[in-house]
């Protein structure tokens, strides 16, 4: 379906974040454009999926070209440039290396309107940290009002060897009007809160705690199957980011169970997949945005893809009760401790210009609308939803005895799950089932 059939031509509406129908027609006249034509599903609620071209370039270091420069020339200088890679085929992108990888889209934008770029959840999920550059840019992740030209991507996997093709999508942008961050302040999100409550639809007890945005807090209580986080393993094969429900998850994950104390420690320079407490909910005419709770310590980093989209949470009518913020952390050079429902970040909630006509959810193929503590879409969603499933079953079926937690055996966990225990599955999808939470498409975030 062509684009233009989408959506009637739309007269810009106000100032913030612009939506699904605006983007549409910022591609219609020309201001976002391809060099192979955009499809309909890289349309988000509030933003456009980024392809890649097969132009990529491995590099020494990661940069901004500044004022006077291209990304390009500067890619491709001596003092940078190490290879040049044709990725029209799957190519493997190493751990640790950077590279800089040209854009299929670009931009001529008007003098009314910026873009600001983020990781799309899967990218964040496996560690994969992306920036956008702009030509003669001073700053990751944005491209100023007026800009016209090329966009690029910087590419680092920190975990995984990662196997990538042109066409993939790793980050999105969004666009602007007006202030750049025009936040909606606490009196605002009080109000919403009063009409619509920002957490825990379902649950009388819980109440958002709103100080300088919503306070988001970690979960370290776990699911029906006792599961708290998930902490890549070092050394693990790659990952073929076109591989959808495919991956053991033993290969690459090691389950960490909840403990008597309700307590974490994270390792230096390990990255977890763990989950807020809070069931959150973003109205569809506003988006959002995850901040970790203190920038300046980096101590450890929460969320590299923290962009939600108008619905999360909350579908078109608000028929869904909330859904749990999924937490990309790592620690940096200390052992840090985390407890159960410690405050570990911010979520920013930003106007949206108009309603978008569409938001996110199932219907427009989104993977992780009513997820509780999940992975990338490329790992087996039955190993992490199925009642039956204990993760580590798969590393003991290898040859372990051991349940992973510090090596200590799953039958000597005193938390294990009572045969009466809500299963994973019913509180990660509360309202969708197995079905529902097997079939996500490859779309989306």
């Amino acid at each position: 379906m062509a684009l233009e059939t989408l959506f009637r031509e739309q007269e810009p509406t106000g100032e913030g974040i612009l939506p699904s129908q605006e983007i549409v027609e910022l591609i219609n006249k020309g201001k976002i454009f391809a060099v192979q034509e955009i499809e309909d599903d890289q349309i988000q609620p509030s933003s456009i999926d980024l392809r890649l071209s097969s132009n990529a370039y491995r590099v020494r270091a990661s940069f901004l070209p500044g004022k006077s420069a291209l990304v390009l020339d500067k890619a491709k200088s001596s003092g940078m440039h190490i290879e040049t890679i044709d990725i029209s085929e799957p190519k493997l992108f190493e751990p640790g290396a950077v590279y800089i990888i040209q854009l299929m889209e670009s931009l001529a934008l008007p003098s009314n309107v910026f873009g600001v770029a983020n990781p799309k959840s899967t990218t964040g999920r496996l560690d994969i940290f992306t920036r956008l550059i702009t030509d003669r840019g001073e700053e990751f992740e944005y491209a100023e009002r007026n800009y016209r030209g090329g966009l690029f991507v910087e590419v680092i996997s920190q975990t995984f060897p990662i196997i990538v093709q042109a066409g993939m999508k790793l980050n999105q942008l969004r666009f602007g009007r007006g202030r750049k961050r025009a936040i909606a302040g606490d009196s605002k999100l009080r109000e919403v809160d009063q009409e619509d409550r920002l957490v825990d639809a379902d649950e009388a007890s819980s109440e958002a705690y709103i100080d300088r945005g919503l306070r988001v807090t970690v979960d370290l209580q776990g699911n029906g199957e006792g599961v708290v986080a998930y902490r890549a393993n070092k050394y693990a094969p790659p990952v073929d980011l076109s591989k959808v429900n495919y991956y053991d998850i033993d290969e690459f994950w090691t389950p960490i169970y909840r403990s008597e104390k309700r307590q974490l420690i994270l390792e230096p320079h390990a990255f977890y997949i763990l989950a807020s407490k809070q069931r959150v909910r973003v109205r569809p005419d506003f988006a959002a945005e995850l901040l970790p709770y203190d920038l300046a310590s980096q101590e450890f980093r929460v969320h590299y893809a923290g962009f939600f989209d108008p619905g999360f949470g909350y579908g078109e009518n608000g028929e869904i009760p909330g859904t749990r913020a999924v937490l990309e952390v790592r620690a940096s050079q200390i052992p840090i401790l985390l407890e159960h429902d410690q405050f570990v970040g911010r979520l920013n909630f930003y106007r949206m210009a108009q309603r978008p006509k569409k938001v996110y959810g199932g219907l427009i193929g989104s993977s992780y609308q009513q997820q509780g503590l999940a992975l990338s879409k490329q790992f087996k969603r039955e190993q992490q939803y199925s009642p039956g499933f204990r993760p580590g079953a798969l590393a003991r079926e290898k040859g372990s005895d051991e349940a992973v937690n510090g090596g200590r055996s799953r039958g000597q966990d005193s938390h294990d799950v009572d045969d009466d225990e809500p299963s994973t599955l019913s509180l990660a999808f509360p309202s969708w089932g197995l079905e529902h939470g097997m079939v996500a498409k490859e779309r989306g975030d």
